[in-house]
């Protein structure tokens, strides 16, 4: 078959304004909700988008370990690409995709690091090969093989034994929505798109896209 010819009839659900809550956290909770309900494979899974300094955009996946009216959540090596480029310019993109919900969210909005003390919880509460990992990969650095990547596990290892310390270029960062977007598909390609712009009182403008 060819891509061309690759069809898919949406009708696994509807986003009529009766479903669309004038807060888009609680929209966002109840799809997170009904993600995990349905058991879709990683639901917390999310593209990150950012802008280097050359504005070049480039995406990654990363998990969301948090979110509340404060923003979402992850945590990374801060001197990864993805640290680096947030470090020029703070500004980002969240998108969700639950194929099996066929439903889709982007978020936009600014981005900064959570405190010393949260991402200190955050990391000692992961499994210690996760915690060893954080000291033994130079994320997003050249490597000349992944025997370099155990020989470096291996000597973090031994040096901290079970009690890993948090590193210093290792933590969270929250990105704080002033955007949302929520794609319900449709059939006949007639998609369901609701946007929520924060307003500058701090309200939530809320409208309806075509597809």
């Amino acid at each position: 078959m060819k891509l061309s010819d690759m069809r898919k009839n949406y009708k696994h659900d509807q986003l009529d304004d009766a479903k669309a809550t004038e807060s888009p956290l609680a929209l966002f909770n109840d799809w997170m909700t009904s993600a995990i309900q349905a058991k879709v494979p990683e639901p917390n899974a999310m593209t990150l988008a950012t802008v280097s300094a050359q504005s070049r955009p480039s995406t990654r996946i990363v998990l969301l370990k948090d979110f509340d009216d404060q923003g979402l959540v992850w945590y990374t090596n801060y001197q990864s690409r993805k640290g680096t480029e947030l470090s020029g310019n703070p500004f980002a993109a969240l998108q969700f995709h639950w194929v099996e919900l066929e439903r889709v969210v982007r978020i936009e909005g600014q981005v900064a690091p959570v405190s010393p003390e949260e991402s200190d919880v955050y990391f000692h509460s992961r499994p210690l090969q996760s915690r060893i990992g954080a000291w033994a990969s130079p994320q997003s650095q050249e490597i000349q093989g992944r025997s370099d990547l155990i020989k470096r596990a291996a000597t973090h290892a031994a040096q901290f034994m079970l009690s890993p310390p948090r590193p210093p270029h290792w933590g969270g960062y929250r990105l704080q929505p002033t955007y949302w977007e929520f794609w319900q598909g449709r059939e006949s390609r007639l998609h369901d798109r609701i946007s929520y712009r924060q307003q500058p009182d701090g309200s939530w403008k809320r409208a309806r896209l075509a597809p």
